[in-house]
């Protein structure tokens, strides 16, 4: 008789590309430990173009990671004050790029979108700073948990009201315009529930910069509704290839990580193991996070035109490691591209 352990609670891949643009300015990683009860993602999408968005990106990925690593060490009390603590890193990361903009002038004006889904079992606590879309993909059916803190959602209640025709939302300049980003000043808006969302088996989570958004919410739907049997990988695989097939020529950099849900049982506390010993340094400063995403680069070049001036997307860019397995930012700020930060009041 062959023993076989039984299947893992999450089957997770990532998949990323730098579409048309110049440089990968989006940094994504994915920690669910083989055997695991619990894991989470790291995902931030750059600003700033020739300020470094890519390097903001980069910043905040690591800073976020190396502190939840360390609160990941005992789940038990990472859960008992999760909103606490998830709103501590993203601090944290904007504490970072304050200090590295004051460092490094030149970088004055970077920022990044940050979006952390962590998952303990069957339970979903997140954070989101920015438009990376969180999605949940279940009987069929996909919706975006978290907010969208860009000029979309006001666009759209505009055309709701009857205020704005559809088709000129569609086109809005200022869709894609943040309000709240992380840049080292006052976050703006923060969305971090205060209980956490539960989920069932066979759903399928993902967590992705907006590039993903180039396809419609129905064409994404489409793809998981016809591979939500399959691993992971094979639907990480075919939501580049539908990107690809589209073959836009001002295609966004693209990353995502797809998390389906095989197990969504909650063991008994007596059950479970001893907590794990905290007798470990904290991680600090920027430390080197390794992620192995799927890489399929999509076709064409170009970049989205410019909005209130003529001028090539990535004027002024610098690029860190364009192909590095941490893909780093997606870079757009006013005017040269649609995507800008917007401050509040």
């Amino acid at each position: 008789m062959i023993w076989r352990s039984r299947e893992p609670r999450y089957d997770v891949a990532s998949g990323i590309s730098q579409g048309a643009r110049d440089y990968q300015e989006d940094a994504i990683t994915a920690d669910f430990p083989v055997g695991a009860e619990a894991g989470f993602v790291v995902l931030a999408d750059g600003m700033g173009g020739h300020a470094a968005g890519d390097v903001a990106s980069k910043v905040v990925l690591t800073e976020v990671y190396s502190e939840l690593k360390f609160h990941y060490a005992d789940v038990e009390a990472f859960e008992a004050r999760a909103p606490e603590i998830l709103r501590g890193v993203a601090n944290m990361a904007n504490d970072t790029l304050r200090h590295h903009a004051e460092t490094h002038p030149e970088t004055d004006g970077m920022g990044a979108t940050l979006v952390v889904p962590a998952l303990v079992e069957n339970r979903l606590w997140w954070i989101s700073i920015g438009d990376s879309p969180l999605f949940l993909f279940r009987n069929g059916r996909l919706s975006q948990l978290n907010e969208d803190h860009s000029m979309a959602p006001q666009i759209d209640f505009m055309v709701q009201a009857g205020l704005l025709d559809a088709e000129a939302a569609v086109n809005h300049p200022d869709r894609n315009c943040l309000v709240s980003v992380l840049m080292g000043s006052k976050i703006a808006k923060i969305d971090c529930p205060a209980q956490p969302h539960e989920l069932k088996a066979g759903d399928i989570v993902i967590c992705s910069s907006d590039g993903l958004q180039f396809l419609t919410n129905a064409q994404i739907e489409k793809v998981l509704a016809k591979y939500r049997k399959t691993r992971s990988t094979e639907i990480a695989e075919r939501l580049l290839e539908e990107l690809a097939r589209l073959g836009d020529p001002d295609q966004d950099n693209i990353s995502f990580t797809v998390i389906k849900v095989n197990d969504a049982s909650v063991r008994p506390r007596q059950n479970r193991p001893p907590r794990q010993s905290l007798a470990v340094a904290r991680p600090r400063g920027l430390t080197t996070v390794v992620t192995e995403p799927v890489l399929l680069p999509l076709p064409g070049t170009g970049d989205r035109p410019a909005v209130e001036q003529e001028a090539p997307a990535d004027a002024g860019r610098t690029a860190a490691e364009p192909n590095s397995a941490i893909a780093i930012g997606e870079g757009e700020r006013a005017p040269v591209v649609p995507r800008r930060f917007a401050a509040l009041g």
